[in-house]
């Protein structure tokens, strides 16, 4: 087994060089065109597809590179750098693939895998309701048995990439108990986006990351057949809460990609802006702003290698994923809010680009787990190891 490193190798270093090169050169000039606009980004999308920076975790057999899950967070966290609204419609895809990744079945892959690289497609992951977020144990969708398929019923909200994806991954529940506990009620279902029934609504004008398409998605009486159940029935919770430990490492990273926009901004800025006769940046607090701002960046991106590096290593990751995510999270915000204060006046107007990144930046302490559910689960997950330690 390796051991954890942050030095990158030679594969990995042109990798990044190729992402950050996109980023800088496609992403980051049309962020405000797309935030601006709410248009969905398209364009780069396949401009991505083309250059092989999607579809991170598809496996070979299948057509994709599976290039790991530290190089997937690596690429995002350069995405993320360009603009984050952006690299959410792309990282959600991965989140929306991952389900069939970890639980599906030959054919299932090979059919709905398989044509995500074949075109640049999108998927979109279904597990949000209006009234049920963080308490996923309180879905209200229904998939009913109706022969060898299922009849879904139900409303979710929230979908990324919803108005857009050629097929869902959708958790609803199949036994009707309201009592049964979330790991024996709830299954994970592919869902094509043309069956009848099924019924994207109207994009959400969102306050950040406005170039992602956000959507509630409503399901009536949507025929599924019985080939498109994730493993069967009873095991779609476990498949949701796995995803979630594969992709809280590249959300992570995307907020860390924020985080190095917001401080290289506020660097150059500080540099030219002067006061009392000297560059600002030669003032005491001013320096003390950047510093702490570095310091949480790179202790933020070492959080994320870690998580990523865990599950590239076979292991659960639920501990690392968590605090990579809540911390990265964070400082992303922080960031964003402390160089609008270097900025002054003109990082409050939309002439410049601190302002939508500190309104980009909230989203991370909402989405894929709250920041405080974040921190539910490092306790539990720390007490956990606690206590086999006190036997």
């Amino acid at each position: 087994m390796n051991d954890f490193s942050s030095e990158l190798t030679p594969e990995q270093l042109k990798v990044q060089q190729l992402a950050r090169q996109f980023s800088r050169s496609e992403i980051l000039p049309a962020a405000a065109h797309h935030d601006k606009t709410g248009e969905y980004p398209w364009e780069i999308i396949k401009k991505v597809h083309a250059l092989g920076l999607m579809n991170h975790h598809i496996a070979e057999e299948y057509g994709g590179s599976d290039v790991g899950s530290f190089e997937s967070a690596m690429i995002m966290e350069e995405f993320g750098y360009g603009c984050t609204g952006i690299s959410t419609a792309i990282d959600c895809n991965n989140l929306g693939q991952i389900p069939v990744v970890l639980a599906g079945n030959h054919e299932q892959k090979k059919k709905y895998l398989g044509r995500m690289i074949d075109e640049p497609l999108m998927c979109a992951y279904c597990v949000t309701e209006p009234g049920a977020g963080s308490d996923v144990a309180s879905i209200q969708t229904k998939a009913e048995k109706k022969g060898d398929d299922y009849v879904l019923n139900g409303q979710k909200m929230w979908i990324t990439n919803g108005g857009h994806a050629n097929w869902y991954f959708v958790l609803a529940r199949t036994n009707p108990d309201p009592k049964a506990p979330p790991h024996q009620s709830l299954t994970g279902f592919i869902v094509d986006r043309h069956t009848p029934g099924l019924t994207p609504g109207r994009k959400e004008i969102n306050l950040g990351q406005r170039a992602s398409d956000t959507r509630g998605i409503t399901f009536e009486d949507v025929l599924v057949p019985k080939e498109n159940v994730l493993i069967g029935e009873g095991a779609g919770f476990k498949i949701a809460m796995g995803a979630f430990d594969r992709t809280r490492p590249t959300v992570a990273s995307g907020a860390v990609g924020l985080a190095q926009r917001a401080l290289d901004e506020a660097t150059q800025y500080a540099t030219r802006r002067y006061t009392f006769g000297v560059p600002i940046v030669k003032h005491q607090l001013i320096m003390g702003m950047l510093a702490e701002m570095a310091m949480n960046i790179e202790l933020s991106r070492l959080a994320w290698m870690r998580a990523a590096w865990e599950t590239d290593q076979r292991r659960r990751n639920t501990y690392y994923a968590s605090i990579a995510k809540a911390m990265a999270a964070d400082v992303a915000n922080k960031c964003a809010t402390d160089a609008l204060q270097i900025f002054g006046g003109n990082g409050y107007n939309t002439e410049y680009p601190i302002e939508k990144l500190m309104r980009d930046a909230k989203i991370y302490q909402i989405f894929e787990g709250t920041a405080q559910i974040q921190r539910l689960i490092i306790a539990r997950e720390l007490t956990a190891r606690f206590a086999n330690l006190s036997l």
